[in-house]
């Protein structure tokens, strides 16, 4: 893999190559060190070497001397807001409370019949080799990311664009992901929560991946559905998760408009249940 640092809009994994955005361009903050180290030691335990290119490059340097004392960096706090995705024009960066998995409604309705996210490989119970070669595998990503599931910042509006992408089979285009786009399911976790799974893995690409599986019961929040799956998802909800479940209208909203809309009702959600469990605590 090559990790490519530099004065890019947003950061992101593509054909080998990960393109790492940087909030204070040209300075690295130890956070974004953090995520550097993390995805070097991900590559390396998958067997990797990593090839690193910057500019300037000195960042290649100040990476270099941080890679010999990662221990210094392993606690480096996560700010609220990573201003390094210029994307968002609501946020201006992506909030780090909350982070979501996104899926089509038929998905949707296969993960709410097993109670849990699942992995790509364990939920088309094809071999990950098998998932890499796909021609949907545009990104090339490699067969070890078809066993976790993935999972973005909640305000992030990248699972809804994979979302099209797999529905049009091919990139969607701005005007698509337009007023009229059709938004999946957004599965919500916070992001304290998840952090503490046995099986959650740091990349140093996403937020936040879990190997295999991960249960709604014991994880998930929140379920974001938009109004116009209301009737093919409401049978599914088990009497655990109806509670959990949200309808939210999505007409004549584009992308950044449903993203802002899941993630200000899954923020209130978050807040409410934190209020109600202090309330209890006192009680």
């Amino acid at each position: 893999m090559k990790l490519n640092l530099g004065r890019h809009p947003f950061s992101e994994c593509w054909d080998g190559v990960y393109y790492k955005a940087l909030s204070d361009y040209p300075r690295i903050t130890p956070h974004e060190i953090r995520d550097v180290l993390d995805f070097m030691a991900y590559e390396k335990a998958h067997g990797r070497s990593v090839e690193i290119t910057a500019d300037p490059p000195a960042l290649k340097e100040t990476l270099l001397r941080a890679a010999q004392h990662p221990e210094a960096y392993r606690d480096a706090p996560l700010p609220p807001i990573l201003r390094e995705c210029t994307a968002c024009p609501e946020r201006g960066g992506c909030m780090t409370d909350l982070v979501c998995h996104t899926a089509p409604v038929a998905n949707a309705i296969e993960i709410l019949k097993s109670g849990f996210l699942l992995s790509a490989a364990l939920a088309r119970g094809v071999p990950a080799e098998e998932l890499a070669r796909e021609p949907r595998n545009a990104a090339k990503d490699p067969p070890d990311f078809f066993h976790y599931v993935m999972f973005a910042w909640g305000n992030c509006q990248a699972g809804d664009r994979l979302v099209m992408e797999r529905l049009l089979r091919r990139a969607p285009s701005p005007e698509e992901m337009g007023p009229g786009f059709i938004p999946g399911v957004r599965f919500y976790c916070r992001y304290a929560h998840l952090d503490r799974h046995p099986c959650r893995v740091h990349d140093g690409i996403l937020p936040i991946k879990v190997r295999d599986r991960v249960s709604l019961e014991e994880n998930v929040f929140a379920i974001l559905v938009p109004e116009m799956h209301r009737q093919a998802v409401t049978p599914y909800l088990n009497s655990a998760l109806a509670p959990r479940a949200h309808f939210l209208e999505s007409a004549g909203l584009d992308v950044w408009a449903w993203s802002e809309k899941a993630y200000c009702l899954a923020h209130a959600l978050a807040d409410e249940a934190a209020g109600a469990a202090e309330g209890r605590d006192m009680a």
